[in-house]
């Protein structure tokens, strides 16, 4: 997991050839005009998914993981707070959809981040996350990028 700004997007361009164009998206201007919904960005290598939802709490956030997409959780507006456990650690697995490529964890994360406007949380394969952890109006967009873009 890795939390930052996009002021220092260019130190992660080297971990997956996409991230460049996953970047280039959230720098947008008009992320706060966006739909909510799927946005295209180069197929289903990258895509973005605009999210304009009320925050569940941390009790209502559900830890989840993703075997072909890294995400790139960017907030746009309000106060995300984000659970994170290693999927390794993860005992109570709730089964994988492999067509949505989207798994659940019934576990607790093992630590939480603050992610306020402006900053962008990057969870891999292999980290659990549990999103809409924050309270009240919540924007931000999820930048899917797929695995093993060499």
């Amino acid at each position: 997991m890795i939390l930052d700004t996009l002021d220092n997007r260019k130190r992660y361009a080297g971990l997956n050839p996409s991230f460049e164009e996953a970047f280039e998206f959230l720098a947008r201007a008009d992320l706060r005009e966006l739909t909510p919904g799927r946005h295209e960005i180069d197929g289903d290598k990258v895509f973005a998914i605009v999210v304009s939802e009320q925050g569940k709490g941390r009790d209502g956030a559900t830890l989840e993981a993703h075997r072909n997409y890294t995400d790139i959780q960017y907030c746009v507006s309000g106060l995300e707070e984000m659970g994170w456990k290693p999927v390794s650690d993860c005992a109570d697995d709730e089964g994988f959809d492999e067509a949505k490529d989207l798994g659940f964890f019934a576990d607790e994360p093992t630590s939480w981040v603050t992610v306020p406007a402006g900053m962008f949380a990057i969870f891999f394969p292999e980290d659990a996350h549990a999103v809409l952890g924050g309270t009240g109006d919540l924007r931000k967009v999820v930048v899917k990028v797929a695995e093993g873009q060499a």
